[in-house]
């Protein structure tokens, strides 16, 4: 599957230079319809008569999983729990949420003082929740520096410079420092070089229109 995301979903992506306004990556959009394709694949292995999604009933997520569902399989029914007032009214927010979880003993990294909700691919990583919103919240503080998964604190990133070559052909890249990789094998290594000097990965989009 994830060599079926950077092949199929990634570099197409990355070769339209398919950013939103100039500045936001696709990182999260990209992945629902694979996401969704992948749940159908497994309702035919079980014999599901439905499939579900998490997205709550005012956002665009859901949009991006059922039309995938109806594209690939109308047939399915499909269970929106946002949608269902009896959901709304037993998990009102995040903290009901996560009380369920912990009396439940599901594992979640979300908490009470962390209560952010982490999209995470192999392309990028988004946070949500109302705390980021405030323009004084401070990720490089100590208590916060959990939040880099796929980079470190730019402070924490070493002092010198690292030098990429990249090779491309017919707009994708097919190798890194002179090694030939496959497409989910350039996102892996462009994610750990990238990430290690706090920049998330090398941004392939501006590599690409230099190239």
């Amino acid at each position: 599957m994830t060599d079926e995301f950077a092949k199929d979903f990634i570099f197409p992506m990355i070769r339209a230079n398919a950013v939103y306004e100039g500045q936001y990556y696709l990182g999260t959009s990209i992945a629902r319809p694979l996401i969704a394709k992948a749940q159908i694949e497994i309702a035919a292995a079980e014999k599901a008569d439905a499939v579900a999604h998490g997205a709550t009933g005012k956002g665009n997520d859901q949009v991006r999983f059922e039309l995938t569902y109806a594209a690939l399989a109308p047939e399915l029914k499909i269970i929106s729990p946002w949608r269902m007032e009896v959901f709304r009214q037993a998990f009102p927010g995040r903290s009901e949420m996560i009380d369920y979880c912990r009396a439940h003993k599901i594992n979640v990294e979300a908490s009470a003082s962390k209560p952010y909700s982490m999209d995470r691919n192999m392309l990028h990583i988004s946070y949500e929740a109302g705390i980021l919103e405030d323009p004084w919240f401070d990720p490089t503080v100590e208590e916060n520096r959990a939040m880099f998964k796929l980079s470190v604190d730019p402070d924490q990133a070493p002092d010198q410079a690292e030098y990429v070559d990249l090779d491309f052909e017919r707009g994708d890249c097919i190798a890194v420092n002179g090694q030939a990789m496959s497409p989910a094998q350039v996102m892996r290594t462009l994610n750990k070089l990238g990430g290690k000097h706090g920049v998330g990965r090398v941004d392939l989009w501006k590599i690409a229109l230099l190239a």
